[in-house]
C-alpha cells in the first residue's frame, strides 16, 4: 500500500469512528464540517468505506446522507 492509500484509509477510519460515535448517520456537510476536511478528502474516504461495504449513501436534497451498515 502506498503512502496516499494509507492516508486515505486512516481518514476513512476517522469518518467511520465519527459516525459510530455520533448516531451512526450524518450528512456529508456535517461530517466535513465537524472533521474539518475538504470535499475531496471526504469523498475519497467515503469511496474507501463504500468499497469495504461499511456505509450506505443516500442522496439527500442538497447533499448525501451517510450511515453505517
Amino acid at each position: 500500500m502506498n503512502e496516499l492509500s494509507l492516508k486515505i484509509g486512516l481518514i476513512a477510519e476517522e469518518v467511520w469512528q465519527y459516525l459510530l460515535e455520533n448516531g451512526k448517520e450524518a450528512s456529508t456537510i456535517k461530517i466535513k464540517t465537524n472533521l474539518e476536511m475538504s470535499n475531496t478528502t471526504l469523498y475519497l474516504a467515503l469511496g474507501w468505506l463504500l468499497r469495504e461495504d461499511k456505509v450506505n449513501i443516500i442522496q439527500d436534497e442538497y447533499s448525501y446522507l451517510i450511515s453505517l451498515k
